[in-house]
């Protein structure tokens, strides 16, 4: 997780990584604990990143406490301070990486090589060890520095997911526009999911669905 908006597009793919059976190691950056405090009103400590892990997973895209139920006994939590970390080398394994949200400083310190913090050297051990990277930008508009960054990063085989939810899925409440987002980054990264409807290829089957519900 990086500082940009969209909390909630983290806690939705993180949820969905862990109902797929994958293990998860989690590196936060500081920006993003300002982010995660502002959007939600949670802390997120160090020393008590569990509780406070599963207190923000309980919530619901609107902010207020949902109904989902989340093991976290698969999730191994990296500071991002910690430049010795296990993702930090080319020889930990992993099977890829997904920023979620990324802001548009992540995706320039990720394009020019910078890694300054763990988020920004496991994403380029990632690259060099050609495992998949998604990066979910959060930002808008655009400037031509960061679309030039986002070229970079394409070129060096990440996959950028711009966090722009999908209407044709039917979507009726903030949480189905926000777990569409994450469906789409889960796709890039060939993880199986059932977080939205799909493209059928028949007209106004979103709709539809919408009545039905």
């Amino acid at each position: 997780m990086s500082g940009a908006s969209g909390t909630p597009y983290a806690a939705a793919v993180l949820r969905a990584l862990l109902d797929a059976g994958e293990d998860v190691d989690l590196v936060v950056s500081r920006a993003s604990r300002l982010t995660l405090l502002d959007e939600t009103g949670l802390p997120f400590r160090d020393a008590h990143w569990h509780e406070d892990l599963g207190e923000w997973l309980s919530l619901g895209a609107d902010g207020k406490p949902g109904s989902f139920g989340v093991d976290l006994a698969r999730v191994r939590y990296w500071s991002a301070g910690d430049l010795a970390a296990g993702p930090s080398s080319g020889s930990y394994p992993a099977k890829g990486m997904l920023v979620v949200p990324a802001s548009t400083a992540c995706v320039a310190g990720v394009a020019l090589g910078l890694s300054k913090d763990l988020l920004q050297r496991a994403a380029s051990v990632t690259l060099k060890e050609r495992r998949p990277l998604v990066v979910a930008v959060r930002e808008t508009p655009l400037g031509g520095q960061t679309l030039r960054h986002l070229v970079t990063l394409d070129d060096l085989g990440a996959v950028v997911v711009p966090a722009s939810p999908a209407f044709y899925a039917g979507a009726t409440h903030i949480q189905d526009l926000v777990d569409f987002v994450a469906g789409r980054v889960l796709d890039a990264a060939g993880v199986g999911h059932r977080l939205y409807r799909r493209w059928k290829g028949e007209l106004g089957g979103g709709s539809a669905d919408a009545a039905e519900r």
